[in-house]
């Protein structure tokens, strides 16, 4: 049965599987592609990267609610079909409580990561 819906269930797929680390790779590439290309003339290496702080902390909230939210789905639907984390028969309900508990491991690293790849705009000031 495929339902779907914000609160419904719904399938997990690859799809759904890839989602955060997805997020997590757009907002390392966004970051340091934006603060390399605002420090590249490199002719004043003192130079204040505060547009490049502000830009970095506005994909980073964006990158934490999206994976948050693909966090939150596979948490509801986990802990829905019974929370296990043994998944070991050959079964199509077994393969998606699989790709759940996957899900929701992968958007806690995700998350994490993403908020240790922000950490330097916090601790840098300019481009050196």
């Amino acid at each position: 049965m495929r339902t779907f819906g914000l609160y419904g269930r719904t399938e997990d797929t690859l799809w759904t599987l890839i989602a955060a680390p997805t997020i997590w790779g757009f907002h390392f590439l966004i970051s340091y592609f934006y603060a390399a290309y605002r420090c590249a003339p490199n002719a004043d290496t003192f130079k204040p990267i505060d547009d490049v702080r502000i830009v970095v902390g506005v994909v980073t909230v964006v990158a934490l609610v999206l994976i948050g939210l693909t966090f939150r789905r596979a948490w509801r639907e986990w802990r829905r079909k019974g929370a296990g984390v043994r998944h070991d028969r050959d079964t199509e309900e077994d393969r998606e409580h699989f790709l759940e508990f996957s899900t929701l491991l992968l958007a806690a690293l995700s998350f994490v990561a993403v908020a240790f790849e922000a950490m330097p705009v916090l601790l840098i000031t300019d481009c050196r």
